[in-house]
């Protein structure tokens, strides 16, 4: 790469508002520490006024984990039953997919917990169950949307180009739909990274687990560290789909 090359794409990135979020992040969780004296100042009468049962970069990590490992699981199961209720084999069941997807998000995922953890028992199990059937609905709606959004005539013509259904599925459709999809794994993701900090009530750590601990102990300093950090996370994660709907649509075109 040219040196003119390069400083443009080095102001590029200085220009981008995700590069400023993300660095913003990761300065805040690196250096939370430094900030004790500020707490101190905002919160006299506490003792603690600064978490540090564990470090933030570790809660961080644990929590993008439990939100990708419901995401994925969520994604993996919404997905494919988009497609087959679009399918002529499938319609059938159409309602009865959409009725089951909007009452997993009916149900909060706080009784859900309550439900699964005299079954299961503590840690992440539960919590999977409880983040993947709540991010379930947008993945579904948007599968649907996509694969319904394809023009007639577009499908007309891979028909008459001989296609099978299957490659007018993998060829025509699924690409077309792909920017709809990607928008509901957004919000299905950027819903779980809210959410997710409850399961820090069943014994898993997040970035929950400050604001549970702060809330239990009546300290508002650590429920304002946790809720910063996962509040700047979902704004991060946000941009960066829209960023990648961005480019996957300069790519379609």
């Amino acid at each position: 790469m040219s040196m003119t090359a390069a400083r443009a794409a080095l102001a590029a990135g200085l220009r981008d508002p995700l590069t400023w979020a993300a660095v913003t992040l990761a300065l805040l969780v690196l250096e939370m520490a430094d900030l004790k004296p500020l707490f101190a100042a905002a919160f006299p009468s506490l003792d603690r006024p600064m978490y540090e049962q564990a470090s933030f970069g570790t809660l961080l990590l644990e929590h993008l984990w439990i939100v990708g490992l419901a995401s994925g699981a969520a994604l993996l199961v919404g997905f494919p039953a988009g497609i087959f209720v679009t399918r002529p084999a499938g319609r059938d069941f159409r309602p009865l997919l959409e009725s089951a997807a909007a009452m997993g998000q009916a149900v909060p995922p706080v009784a859900v917990l309550a439900i699964a953890v005299p079954l299961i028992g503590f840690g992440t199990l539960p919590a999977l169950v409880a983040l993947g059937l709540y991010s379930l609905l947008p993945i579904v709606h948007s599968t649907i949307a996509g694969i319904e959004s394809v023009p007639a005539e577009v499908q007309l013509a891979a028909e008459a180009m001989g296609m099978h259904r299957w490659q007018k599925l993998w060829l025509v459709e699924l690409p077309l739909a792909l920017p709809v999809v990607l928008a509901g794994v957004r919000t299905s993701v950027t819903i779980n990274i809210g959410t997710a900090a409850i399961a820090s009530t069943v014994g898993v750590k997040t970035l929950g687990t400050p604001i549970i601990v702060g809330l239990n102990g009546f300290n508002m300093a650590y429920v304002l560290q946790g809720a910063l950090v996962a509040g700047l996370l979902a704004i991060v994660v946000d941009m960066f789909f829209d960023r990648a709907s961005r480019c996957l649509g300069r790519w379609r075109a």
